[in-house]
């Protein structure tokens, strides 16, 4: 007899350094490489993706550097912008993911560079 699966929720976010093609895709791609490798999180089992990126992030779409990355070109992927509210973190790229998870299997939240102040119970340290 299987595990239990489920539809389970997984957030994370990270910053960039700056407003660049480079800077972002290097953010992202180590938020996503957290993001599988601490879960063991085998994008084919993703249902979807909201990326956030606040307003100062504009020079390339998350879900863009996303779709590169092996077995994400079949996952729903979509970004959007994230309400300004004074004084809240900038250069900051969010996701919020729904995937098919076993019940029993721990879920990490990757909350990586500036962004693990946003969770500092979530926040991880970077693989080596």
């Amino acid at each position: 007899m299987g595990a239990e699966w489920r539809v389970r929720a997984i957030r994370g976010a990270t910053t960039a350094q700056e407003n660049s093609v480079a800077a972002i895709t290097e953010a992202v791609l180590e938020l996503l490489i957290e993001l599988e490798t601490r879960n063991r999180l085998d994008p084919q089992d993703m249902i979807s993706v909201v990326f956030t990126a606040t307003r100062d992030l504009d020079a390339i779409f998350p879900a863009q550097i996303a779709r590169q990355r092996p077995h994400w070109d079949g996952v729903a992927l979509m970004d959007v912008q994230q309400m300004y509210v004074k004084d809240s973190l900038p250069m900051c790229i969010r996701f919020l993911i729904h995937a098919n998870l076993p019940v029993k299997q721990p879920i990490e939240h990757p909350y990586l560079r500036g962004a693990s102040n946003l969770r500092p119970d979530w926040a991880m340290e970077e693989l080596i």
